[in-house]
């Protein structure tokens, strides 16, 4: 019997564009039934985020400032172009027009599809982040040497 092929996906970014990238990727790879993992560190825990907008949680006032400086989904940015942050509703707009997912259109279907949506440990505690702090669909909170094991055997993409 043939090996379930694999996909881990390490989203570093939270900029609007690079997340319908790997989004894409990662719900096109689970419908052709892959086992996709995606790895969300740094700027892209931005993307799990449970509260919309810009909101001061953490610990301690650092990153309670970041926190709120980078926002949650509905705040990335496009990564060129942003025009002050109109560029990602005029993409979602254009998105819509055409009949293509938007990127909560996206993460939804993510969620649908199993894809295993996973937050890094060292970035959650430089951010002060904590697990409360994102969706109710993020499955685990783990280091680089488990997402490593994880990945055995798999394509890997880094966005």
């Amino acid at each position: 019997m043939e090996q379930k092929k694999k996909l881990s996906i390490i989203c570093f970014s939270g900029d609007f564009d690079k997340a319908l990238a790997a989004f894409t990727l990662a719900t096109g790879a689970a419908a052709v039934n892959w086992e996709v993992n995606m790895f969300f560190t740094f700027w892209g825990l931005n993307l799990l985020k449970k509260k919309k907008g810009r909101s001061p949680i953490g610990n301690g006032l650092l990153a309670r400032l970041f926190n709120v400086l980078m926002g949650a989904r509905d705040k990335a940015p496009l990564s060129r172009l942003n025009f002050g942050g109109v560029s990602p509703k005029l993409m979602t707009g254009m998105m819509k027009k055409n009949n293509v997912a938007t990127l909560e259109e996206l993460v939804d279907s993510a969620k649908a599809l199993g894809i295993n949506l996973i937050a890094c440990e060292m970035a959650m505690h430089i951010l002060g982040i904590q697990q409360k702090d994102l969706d109710e669909a993020v499955r685990e909170v783990i280091g680089v040497a488990t997402f490593l094991e994880y990945s055995q055997d798999a394509q890997t993409v880094f966005i």
